[in-house]
């Protein structure tokens, strides 16, 4: 069974910066488009980022374009939120998700897209 383990979380005063990363077991990590969702306390999870299976292709929800970017290695099977400019308002517990697609040029862009996460990591912006 695929197991994804989500790295990198941690306390961050505002404005600073974070790299969380999510390594996927297997050997069919380049079959899965990958993504990162969030959920805050008292609010319903989130999707953040998505990417395609060769990362060529990718989409960040408005809450976090031009501060957030996905990337992906897929020699590495891992997946990366690079998170820049933080605001206490990403505090959230961060979920790195994946779906098996045959699409190489599909994009997911909801939470329902995604079929599979991880056990998260917390992030926490302080003002």
């Amino acid at each position: 069974q695929v197991q994804l383990v989500e790295s990198g979380g941690g306390l961050v005063q505002s404005g600073g910066s974070l790299r969380l990363s999510c390594a996927v077991s297997g050997r069919t990590f380049s079959m899965y488009a990958m993504g990162w969702l969030r959920q805050a306390p008292g609010k319903e999870r989130e999707f953040v980022a998505g990417i395609s299976r060769s990362g060529d292709k990718t989409y960040v929800a408005d809450s976090v374009k031009g501060r957030f970017t996905i990337s992906r290695d897929n020699a590495k099977n891992t997946v990366y939120l690079q998170m820049n400019s933080l605001k206490p308002e990403d505090t959230a517990v961060y979920y790195c998700a994946l779906k098996y697609i045959l699409r190489s040029d599909y994009v997911p862009a909801s939470t329902a897209d995604f079929g599979f996460w991880g056990q998260g990591t917390q992030v926490t912006v302080s003002s």
